[in-house]
């Protein structure tokens, strides 16, 4: 009875991982499509409400879901709040949030130079600098869809077989 029980657990276990970094493979995508979003809100803000930026970020806060309102919300407040740079507020508002994310190492560089042009150029520069990132970001949606389409049943199917696996292993 304990080794039914046993290989229960073990087959729940390691499913339920399997599931988790197939979830993970699907939130990538949306949280890309978001970030594109958002980015495309905060150009209309820029642009053409002429708002200013910790106002901007204030309200897409109020816009977007976790993790992406937690970024824009902490970057409005260090903008507000301290006596920093918009570089330095936005690089660290990324630190911060990207652990809670499901992005790669590359929308992190992407939105890491992003920052840096962020709040120092004119308008119609910086809607290009926007534009170019977006641009950038639909090229690791791209992938993100492929990794996707490609590896979610595997990981799913491999969580399960892992863990029959293990338990022919153990009787």
């Amino acid at each position: 009875m304990m080794k039914i029980i046993g290989a229960i657990f073990i087959i729940v276990a390691t499913t339920w991982t399997g599931f988790e970094a197939s979830r993970h493979l699907n939130e990538r995508p949306r949280q890309l499509r978001q970030l594109k979003s958002a980015l495309q809100s905060l150009e209309a803000e820029i642009m053409y409400g002429h708002t200013p930026l910790h106002e901007a970020s204030r309200r897409l806060a109020e816009q977007l879901s976790k993790p992406l309102s937690w970024f824009f919300e902490s970057f409005s407040k260090k903008l507000t709040n301290s006596e920093t740079t918009v570089k330095d507020a936005w690089e660290e508002s990324l630190v911060e949030m990207w652990k809670f994310t499901a992005f790669k190492q590359g929308e992190f560089e992407i939105m890491k130079q992003f920052g840096e042009t962020l709040g120092r150029h004119d308008r119609l520069s910086q809607q290009k600098q926007i534009r170019l990132t977006l641009t950038h970001l639909e090229r690791e949606e791209a992938d993100a869809y492929e990794k996707q389409a490609k590896y979610e049943k595997m990981v799913k199917s491999l969580g399960f077989l892992s863990g029959l696996l293990l338990i022919i292993l153990l009787i």
